[in-house]
């Protein structure tokens, strides 16, 4: 079976990263022999759509299972239209994660777990710190 871990790094003992559609690498294992292909996530920079273009990704290396920590509706959406089962919640490496998928501690989600744009600023200030400092 093919598995996707949204990876931090490109290694099986990288971390998972939280977040599906702006991860920095996917890493896409085969679970009966750990064999691996880590995929940079090329979506990941995107003004928009960033879950859409993963998912996309994902569904074109022919992927049976996704396991992140988050998923956005958009996202969401089309992983489940591409026949793909998605596990959510998951924290550690990328080898945990997969081993305690195939011992069956995660469970698959039937919603996505964080409203659109998950991981990116929303508020109206200009950020890195050149925002109007409050007197004391």
């Amino acid at each position: 079976m093919k598995i996707c871990v949204t990876a931090a790094g490109n290694t099986l003992d990288a971390p998972v990263d939280p977040r599906f559609g702006r991860t920095a690498h996917f890493m896409i294992v085969d679970s009966e022999n750990m064999s691996f292909e880590a995929v940079s996530n090329t979506a990941g920079g995107a003004m928009s759509g960033a879950g859409i273009q993963a998912a996309q990704t994902i569904a074109s290396k022919g992927v049976n299972v996704v396991i992140t920590g988050n998923v956005g509706p958009n996202a969401f959406q089309a992983l489940a239209s591409a026949g793909i089962k998605i596990v959510v919640g998951a924290y550690g490496t990328v080898r945990e994660v997969i081993e305690k998928y195939k011992r069956g501690e995660l469970t698959e989600t039937r919603a996505p777990t964080v409203g659109g744009h998950f991981g990116r600023g929303r508020g109206m200030g200009t950020g890195m710190g050149r925002g109007r400092r409050r007197q004391p």
